[in-house]
């Protein structure tokens, strides 16, 4: 909660916070105001939705349009006292319910016991006296102590600051810390005047606030506690999305008297559609709501058409021959053979550090066709690492093979000397810039060394030189950061700010940390902070006698680091020892190139610099009333020691997971808040946008990389008329991120948003598939519906390839369930045809047999299905369109085909029994009861069963693949009859099919249980008649299949890529890399296969 302020507490003087809030800087709040003020305020949490009920789960569960048409049909069969088929009915309702019930229940829980981390606390002054209590008993007028490590436990107005910087990324996306001050003096961007209003300023730039949920990365302070909970800046965000739909309003005074009727009739609408599935989930869920009301449409005509064949005549027996011809339609266990397959994918994925929050996004993972990624963090590591050293006599020093920015004896660091003379530019060495081997990069035809001339610079092992010493002693002691190895846990700890780690790391590595330089001597004696006006950080440091750098013990020594620009107008001499020469304009346009040059590859660059002291300094100059005048007088003259080059550096999967997300038609956008060419570079190293820019059609060239600026002043019909959205977008703010994903949705676009901020979350929730990191905040993680808990780019890629693998696999067991219902329907209304002698029609097969093939004879395989492994070429297709979701026109045609080829194979078998053996005897009353005269019915019925459990789970075989032949699954097996094998690679499905092969028998033999229960009789000759047919329908498949690869009819269509394609290496010959990864592979992206094309994917059909 927020006091409510006049104005915003960061235009106000600390005296003014503190008398609106009645608190005190010295003493805190007493116990009297503290009571006071709880009653008033609620606890310091964020409302980022808890735990979900259980009996909101379970009325999830009940609302499902296949449970409602299950729940008619059972409510009609106890209508008619058919108990039986009812109370089987019955538990296939429970069981689907409470499949899903639990699997839900238990993600819920494992969601809220990712997110239960260590309780935060907070340092607050109270009575006079120091406390820590936990973060939510915080209330506004607490004084708060901050130190480097902390994270801020509220909005705080910092009235004390002693070196204090706060990383803010969390927030607004910024990767770099920002410096707090506490002074009201803040001007308003871009001008020379005092803000005075809230929205002159964002919040960015009011460095006299620290916020809620961001980290203290150096330096100590105090702060007023200004609002708490949904309050804070964090709170505003994570509550900004309120969740209505657009046209929704009523207010009849600011839309019109019209819109309360069309308001109120779109909300009725929401509500009706959402309660029966039509409006919102998936389009997989959408579509299967729509299946069961269509097929429970299909199910009433049938009946109607069952009454009408018997004059409409509605005793018991002609319902229930109506009840059976609708049950036949429905698949009663889609509901559970759909929800065990997710299960089963979402348990791998969570072995694989990939928790799914809700089991639709795991299928709508399969149609993504955009992912909007944050770089800090998402596409790079969110840590920097020191990369290049350039030192003024033109060594340039590189590390490599170091991708942990905490340890110091990761990688090896080499030095290369260009042959360049003083005041000449070093010959630019393209292949040294290639920092992903994913990548290669376009190097134009001029700067193409020859094969004859080819000189590579050579490499050298770095060593400790005078010059490069003495740059290392600045680098180290003008720093705060520490870095150690900690021998219990086994690994380098790290604190402070990220770019002084990176230096104090680099600098660990040649043994000449601070702490080491600090055991030889070197006492430190006066600091002048770092100050983002001023743009560098310099330290007084007295040398140790004896010193090997060379630097008399009789002096102080002045180290300075900062901006380039700033450090070079302070500089009167570059180099050291015997290079060192005075400055002039060539040698600073040198040094600005070589800044240029190491910025140009997505590398923040810092200039060191040193200065040797007169004498010794005296520490009481340091607390000169004049601080300004003082720190003027000591950063001057300066030497120039060199430049590095910092990076966030791209994750080792990343390029790889970039390229085998182009490979499946899917198109990375990066949407950053970093700045604009860090962020190109960054997306030109990873392989989101070409090296090149010329490989683009100009109009797309000119908008591939965006200021979010430039993009949030365009109208959306400004946007909707780009030929393409940009690939990257920089500064982004939460509005950007969200406006963009609105126009990917404009565009038919289906995509997935990854972050790990707060900033993150209105976008995670708007997006069709929210993916927060583990590591990021509980506000992402609350609004995502996937979690990644170790935070890489490639288990998103890995999570979509599950998701296309259990889609795939759903319109294989959809197909296999669905269209032995077709060749159920079309037995049962020809049986319509057979009359006994009381004139009422003789179904074929009977209620329970439908039910006991739809539920246990399909069920089994149908799950084995859920359960097969990716094809090879899984990823190498595009992603399904959301439209027509699983019911493709190759399902559609291959269930019709496959189910009048059922309906007519099982339905000559009974004409042969009754009619041809028998001469048509059909008896009397043989839907309800066994007599002599129905023997013939009965065993016909028998041989139908039996014939329709070896279809069914032979096309379960069949279905393995849509295409390929069961006996040839995979074209590029060289052996000669890989059958056996092939089937046996999933076990689930051979064993389901072998066992209810084998289930027919005592389903028919064992007395009683055949004639009283399922309505059928043992049979014998009639064995001649199930083989054959059955083989027949087996001949038809693979003959139905063979057309189709022969004349390539309803086929996928392969990705269409152009001249250029993301994360693709575009060397000669324009070589095409495809690889198949699992899950076995998230840890590693070492192994992957490479298939060599003419510029088309390849893959077996």
């Amino acid at each position: 909660m927020t006091a409510e302020f006049e104005r915003h507490p960061f235009l106000l003087s600390v005296q003014e916070v503190v008398d609106f809030l009645g608190t005190d800087t010295d003493k805190g709040l007493s116990t009297e105001q503290l009571q006071q003020l709880r009653q008033t305020y609620p606890p310091n949490e964020l409302d980022v939705g808890g735990a979900v009920s259980w009996y909101t789960i379970l009325i999830r569960q009940l609302c499902n349009a296949m449970i409602f048409v299950l729940i008619f049909a059972m409510a009609l069969s106890f209508g008619v006292t058919d108990w039986v088929e009812g109370g089987i009915l019955a538990a296939v309702i429970v069981i689907n319910v409470s499949i899903g019930f639990w699997q839900e229940l238990g993600n819920e829980k494992k969601m809220e016991a990712l997110k239960a981390l260590s309780s935060p606390t907070a340092r607050v002054l109270r009575n006079g006296e120091n406390a820590t209590i936990p973060n939510a008993e915080v209330v506004p007028g607490d004084i708060i102590s901050l130190k480097m490590g902390d994270t801020v436990p509220a909005d705080l107005r910092i009235f004390e600051a002693m070196n204090l910087a706060c990383d803010e990324s969390q927030l607004t996306g910024e990767a770099i810390p920002v410096d707090k001050s506490t002074a009201n003096d803040i001007l308003a961007p871009g001008t020379e005047k005092l803000a005075t209003s809230e929205g002159e300023v964002g919040i960015g730039d009011r460095i006299n606030i620290a916020y809620a949920t961001t980290t203290v990365t150096k330096g100590r302070g105090r702060g007023i506690v200004i609002a708490t909970g949904m309050q804070t800046e964090v709170g505003k965000i994570a509550k900004k999305d309120d969740g209505r739909k657009p046209g929704r309003s009523m207010n009849v005074k600011k839309y019109g008297p019209k819109m309360a009727t069309v308001g109120a009739a779109k909300r009725a609408w929401d509500f009706v559609g959402k309660f029966l599935g039509l409006t919102e989930g998936t389009p997989l869920q959408i579509k299967l709501s729509m299946l069961a009301y269509g097929l429970f449409l299909c199910a009433l005509i049938l009946a109607l058409v069952v009454f009408g064949v018997n004059g409409f005549k509605a005793p018991t027996e002609v319902v229930i021959y109506a009840v059976s011809t609708g049950i036949a339609i429905i698949p009663e266990s889609l509901v559970a053979v759909l929800t065990l397959t997710m299960v089963t994918a979402t348990a791998v994925m969570r072995k694989a550090n990939v928790v799914v929050r809700d089991l639709s996004a795991l299928e709508a993972l399969g149609g993504v066709t955009n992912i909007c990624s944050d770089k800090t963090g998402t596409l790079t590591q969110g840590a920097m690492i020191l990369k290049k050293l350039w030192l003024p006599s033109k060594k340039v020093y590189t590390v490599s093979g170091s991708m942990d920015p905490n340890d110091p004896t990761a990688g090896t660091v080499t030095v290369t000397q260009p042959g360049a003379g003083p005041g000449e530019e070093a010959p630019r060495d393209f292949d040294q810039e290639r920092t992903t081997q994913a990548i290669k990069f376009d190097v134009p035809d001029n700067a193409q060394p020859s094969q004859q001339n080819e000189q590579k610079t050579p490499e050298e092992q770095a060593e400790v030189t005078p010059e490069l010493r003495l740059f290392l002693l600045s680098a180290a002691l003008c720093n705060l950061a520490t870095v150690r190895y900690d021998e219990a846990k086994q690994k380098w700890q790290t604190t402070g700010e990220p770019t002084e780690i990176a230096l104090q790391v680099f600098a660990k590595r040649f043994e000449l940390g601070k702490k080491a330089l600090e055991a030889l001597g070197w006492k430190q004696t006066a600091e002048f902070p770092f100050d983002s006006s001023i743009k560098r950080m310099s330290v007084v440091y007295d040398a140790p006698a004896n010193d090997e750098s060379g630097l008399s013990p009789e002096n102080s020594v002045v180290f300075t680091k900062g901006a380039v620009e700033r450090i070079l107008d302070l500089c009167s001499h570059v180099g050291a020892g015997e290079a060192q020469q005075p400055i002039s304009d060539a040698l600073k346009e040198q040094v600005l190139a070589q800044m240029n040059d190491f910025a140009s590859q997505g590398q923040r660059v810092l200039a060191i610099a040193y200065r040797p002291w007169v004498g010794r300094f005296n520490a009481d100059q340091s607390k000169s009333d004049n601080d300004e005048q003082l720190r003027a007088s000591v950063e001057r003259d300066l030497v120039l020691l060199g430049l590095v080059g910092i990076y966030d550096p791209p994750r080792d999967e990343t390029s790889g997971a970039i390229r085998e997300c182009s490979g499946a038609g899917i198109k990375v956008h990066m949407l950053t808040g970093d700045h604009h060419e860090t962020a190109k570079a960054i997306a030109r190293e990873v392989g989101i946008i070409p090296t090149n820019m010329g490989q683009l059609p100009a109009a797309v060239a000119d908008k591939c990389v965006m200021k979010a600026t430039d993009f949030d002043k365009m109208t959306d019909d400004e946007i909707d008329a780009m030929e393409e959205l940009p690939l990257v977008i920089a500064r982004c703010a939460p509005s950007t991120k969200t406006r963009m994903i609105e126009a990917l949705r404009r565009r038919n676009g289906f995509m997935a948003m990854t972050g790990d901020g707060v900033n993150d979350a209105p976008s995670l929730s708007s997006a069709d598939v929210g993916i927060a990191m583990g590591s990021g905040s509980d506000v992402a993680k609350g609004a995502a519906k996937i979690v990644l808990t170790d935070d890489k780019f490639n288990s998103i890629v890995a999570a979509i390839r599950e998701g296309r693998r259990m889609f795939a696999n759903i319109q294989k067991f959809v197909l296999h369930l669905l269209s032995s219902n077709v060749g159920e329907v079309i037995l049962l209304i020809a049986g319509l045809g057979f009359r006994d002698a009381s004139g009422f029609s003789v179904f074929p097969i009977a209620p329970l047999q439908i039910l006991s093939i739809n539920m246990l004879t399909s069920s089994g395989p149908a799950f084995g299905l859920g359960r097969e492994k990716a094809s090879p070429e899984v990823m190498l297709k595009p992603p399904h369109d959301k439209k027509r979701g699983v019911f493709t026109n190759q399902i559609l045609v291959d269930m019709v085909v496959y189910g009048i080829l059922m309906g007519t194979t099982t339905l000559m078998t009974f004409v042969i029994v009754v009619y041809g053996a028998n001469n048509g005897q059909l008896g009397e009353n043989c839907n309800t009861t066994f007599s002599e005269s129905c023997g013939p019915v009965f065993r016909a019925r028998a041989a139908i069963f039996i014939e329709l459990t070896w279809m069914i789970l032979i096309s379960a075989w069949e279905f393995k693949s849509i295409r390929r032949s069961m006996f040839k699954l995979d074209p590029r097996d060289t052996r000669r009859f890989p059958f056996f094998k092939d089937m046996y690679n999933n076990k689930v499905l051979f064993w389901t099919v072998v066992i209810g092969a084998l289930s027919v028998f005592p389903f028919v033999y064992i007395p009683g249980l055949n004639t009283s229960v399922f309505k059928h009789a043992p049979i014998s000759w009639e064995w001649a008649l199930v083989g054959p047919f059955t083989l027949v329908y087996v001949i038809g498949i693979e003959i139905w299949k063979c057309v189709k690869r022969y004349w390539s009819i309803l086929d996928d269509h392969a990705v269409v890529k152009g001249a250029w394609s993301q994360g693709q290496d575009q060397g000669e010959g324009k070589r095409k890399l495809a690889y198949s990864m699992s899950f076995s592979s998230l840890k590693s992206w070492k192994s992957w296969g490479k298939t060599t094309t003419n510029g088309q994917n390849s893959s077996p059909v």
